[in-house]
C-alpha cells in the first residue's frame, strides 16, 4: 500500500468509523462503507486539505470506490 492510499484508508477510518479490513480499492463508498451524501463531502474537502489538490464537483460524484479516489488523487499529484 502506497501513502496516498494509506492516508485515504486513514480519512475514511476518521470519518465513517469503518474497520481498516473493509477498506479495500474495491469497497464502494456508499454500498459498502455506509458514506451518505454528507460523509462524501467531508471526505473529499479531508482530501483536498491532506493533499493540497482540488476535487472538483463533477468528478466527486463519479468516486465510487476507494481505489477511484486513490487513482484520482494519484493522478493530481503525478
Amino acid at each position: 500500500m502506497n501513502d496516498v492510499a494509506a492516508e485515504v484508508r486513514n480519512i475514511l477510518v476518521f470519518h465513517l468509523g469503518a474497520d481498516e479490513r473493509r477498506i479495500t480499492n474495491d469497497a464502494r463508498l456508499s454500498e459498502d462503507l455506509g458514506a451518505d451524501s454528507l460523509d462524501v463531502v467531508e471526505i473529499v474537502m479531508s482530501c483536498e486539505e491532506r493533499f493540497a489538490i482540488a476535487i472538483p464537483n463533477r468528478v466527486a460524484t463519479r468516486l465510487a470506490t476507494v481505489g477511484d479516489t486513490v487513482r484520482f488523487i494519484e493522478s493530481r499529484l503525478a
